[in-house]
């Protein structure tokens, strides 16, 4: 394929979405010189999921395939061993080969759901990284110095707080810049919180005699429950969830994210998103904006027809308030938990049965149309809650 230079494309791929791009003038020279690039993206399989915030990069990556470059993706099952520190103000879990394996099952089919896999490098790091001899990781270490690693802004925190930050995690970053030579990147993508391991990769191209890579960084996008969108957090909106609960997640996002989430998980272009903005400005209710959204990012991973379906099952229940006239009802004291609630009515089998349908949104409180988030949540008044797809409860304070 030829690589396209039209201006108005490069000028969109250097801006939506985008935090920095390091070194963005030779970038951009390279870009409209008609070279083709390798782009390359790594992810980590520390959940069997992809998410709409680890997408963003992704469709990015996905910019730069129209354009004709050539996108490398690196699946990090060796890296993933480690754990990337990356904003983390605790050491990462390290994941054995079986939890990687698990993981990586899926993994591709959710990357086609974005990008052309015909044309894309798939690249395990494991394939040269466990070939290492210790002689060779010290060479690849010596590249950084303890004092660089230390002013990392997570590990700077993690040492003013008293927390440890273990040997092993200063390697990541000298493992991620490793990736870089080895599939000789001309640019790599990633989010905001990735920027120190980025960086590493263009000192480890450097000490290795290749030209230093450019540097894209994009926007973080937060989860459903306003923290950044994380597996581990249970906040995510996967890109394979069924169109009904990724549209119900859409729903219950923060307000203030809509015109984010246009910007960063959909098609619609800016000058649409602008006059969303100046919509917003004046007055229009968010929630007709969010349905959009919904029916834009469920059309995204499945089709238009689902997505509208999507959008009509939501309001039959929530906006339609078509909720059944009889349910089941649960007489209790003020303060008791909701866990114990649905435990002792046999609403549910266990604890963790809960936190999975809290964690995917399964569990609504009708009367202000928003999810539950608290496993822990004490129930002070009467409610009403749709659990999972069919079950309706109302819960009375004595």
């Amino acid at each position: 394929m030829k690589v396209i230079t039209d201006k108005n494309k490069i000028d969109e791929i250097l801006t939506r979405g985008v935090e920095d791009i390091f070194i963005k003038k030779d970038l951009e020279k390279k870009l409209h010189s008609g070279k083709k690039l390798r782009i390359k993206l790594g992810i980590d399989p520390t959940s069997p999921y992809i998410h709409i915030g680890r997408a963003v990069t992704l469709r990015k990556l996905r910019d730069f395939q129209k354009l004709g470059h050539q996108v490398v993706f690196i699946i990090g099952d060796y890296t993933a061993k480690i754990g990337d520190p990356s904003d983390k103000l605790e050491k990462r879990p390290m994941l054995t080969d079986v939890e990687i394996k698990n993981n990586l099952k899926k993994y591709l089919k959710q990357v086609a759901l974005i990008l052309d896999m015909k044309n894309v490098e798939v690249k395990y790091n494991s394939k040269w990284l466990k070939k290492m001899n210790f002689f060779e990781i010290g060479q690849l270490l010596e590249c950084f110095t303890v004092q660089q690693m230390t002013k990392r802004r997570n590990f700077k925190d993690r040492l003013d707080a008293g927390v440890d930050i273990y040997m092993v995690e200063f390697l990541y970053p000298a493992l991620q810049g490793y990736d870089s030579v080895k599939v000789k990147a001309d640019v790599e993508i990633g989010g905001f919180d990735q920027l120190f391991n980025l960086k590493a990769g263009r000192i480890v191209q450097k000490r290795y005699g290749q030209q230093e890579q450019d540097i894209m960084v994009l926007s973080m996008l937060e989860g459903t429950d306003g923290r950044k969108m994380s597996s581990s957090w249970g906040n995510i909106i996967s890109i394979i969830d069924t169109p009904e609960e990724m549209f119900g997640k859409v729903m219950s996002i923060k307000d203030e994210l809509i015109l984010k989430y246009f910007l960063l998980t959909t098609d619609l272009g800016i000058e649409e998103i602008s006059k969303i903005k100046l919509s917003l400005k004046k007055g229009e209710n968010p929630m007709f904006y969010k349905k959009i959204l919904g029916e834009e990012i469920v059309a995204l991973y499945h089709n238009r027809k689902k997505a509208t379906e999507a959008r009509e099952n939501w309001e039959n229940v929530f906006s339609k308030k078509e909720i059944p006239t009889e349910m089941e009802e649960i007489l209790i004291n003020s303060g008791e938990f909701l866990v114990d609630i649905l435990l002792k009515n046999e609403i549910i089998n266990s604890k963790g049965e809960l936190r999975r349908l809290i964690e995917g949104n399964g569990v609504h409180n009708l009367k202000n149309e928003k999810t539950i988030q608290d496993i822990n949540l004490k129930i002070e008044k009467e409610l009403t809650l749709k659990i999972g797809k069919k079950k309706f409860l109302k819960i009375k304070v004595k």
